[in-house]
């Protein structure tokens, strides 16, 4: 009779042993299949072309003007460039370069930044438009508004947008001159005769070529890119005239900032011209990343 028990005893102990072990297996099932959230991909780009050897010398020789008129030492220091200081070429790179001719100084800087995700939820390629995005809307622009032709947006100034995006506007094309530009143009119409300051950088001239050409976003340059439109005016000194392109592709962000400044101060830089190069150089650089 002593034994029976015993025996029964055991029985159940060997049966909530085995109920336990199948219950840790079947907890520890649970919490290794919970997080079935598959890590976001990684970005296509995994380090940064070289900066200063990034722009062609032949292209260096169009966008520096009298660069390659100078003796041979001096020729090459230019096109050499002057590399950015960074501490991890892997996520951050630049290059500059600078060249003084006689009519003016044309300068160019490029800068290649490669966006990580740490989050194992949020791909390189999100990060790298959040940070895209910010670089946008510092630049008073917005992908969401489809901009009009240029001429349109000359007749109508850039209220057209919008009191709050003309506001920035004003702010991002000028900002040493904030009293010139930040207030809108009462003027519907955009008088050229008062309006003509605020869009060129020869006030007063309606038929300067920077009117028609306002900072907007730009189509078919990688994933996502904008235009920028600095024209500066320094009262007595001579006007300088800055334009900077930027896109994204994949999880890499580029700059291209292209600027000349006149050696007179009757000089007027050519917009038109600046923003074209600046222009044609992102979409070579961006071709030589996609290959």
């Amino acid at each position: 009779m002593a034994y029976v028990p015993g025996v029964a005893l055991l029985a159940a102990l060997v049966v909530g042993c085995s109920a336990g072990a199948d219950g840790n297996a079947n907890g520890a099932d649970s919490k290794a299949g919970s997080p079935t959230v598959t890590p976001a991909p990684p970005g296509k780009y995994l380090t940064l072309p070289a900066p200063c050897r990034a722009v062609p010398r032949s292209t260096l020789k169009d966008l520096l003007p009298g660069a390659a008129e100078l003796p041979g030492d001096q020729q090459d220091k230019v096109f050499r460039g002057s590399a950015a200081v960074t501490y991890d070429t892997d996520r951050k790179v630049g290059c500059s370069w600078k060249s003084d001719a006689p009519s003016a100084t044309r300068s160019l800087s490029i800068d290649f930044e490669r966006v990580v995700s740490y989050d194992p939820a949020v791909s390189d390629d999100d990060r790298a438009d959040t940070v895209y995005a910010k670089k946008e809307k510092a630049a008073g622009l917005s992908s969401s508004a489809t901009p009009g032709p240029p001429e349109e947006k000359d007749k109508k100034g850039e209220e057209s947008e919008g009191s709050e995006g003309s506001e920035e506007s004003g702010k991002t094309k000028d900002p040493a001159g904030a009293d010139a530009t930040g207030s809108a143009d009462p003027s519907p119409s955009g008088s050229s005769s008062e309006s003509g300051q605020d869009t060129d950088g020869a006030p007063g001239s309606s038929s300067s070529p920077e009117e028609a050409l306002p900072s907007r976003i730009l189509d078919n340059l990688g994933d996502a890119a904008f235009l920028q439109d600095l024209p500066k005016r320094a009262g007595s000194t001579a006007q300088h005239h800055s334009v900077s392109v930027v896109f994204r592709t994949s999880n890499v962000v580029v700059t291209v900032r292209y600027a000349e400044q006149p050696a007179l101060i009757t000089q007027v830089p050519d917009g038109r011209e600046l923003q074209e190069k600046a222009q044609a150089l992102a979409r070579k650089l961006a071709e030589a990343l996609s290959e």
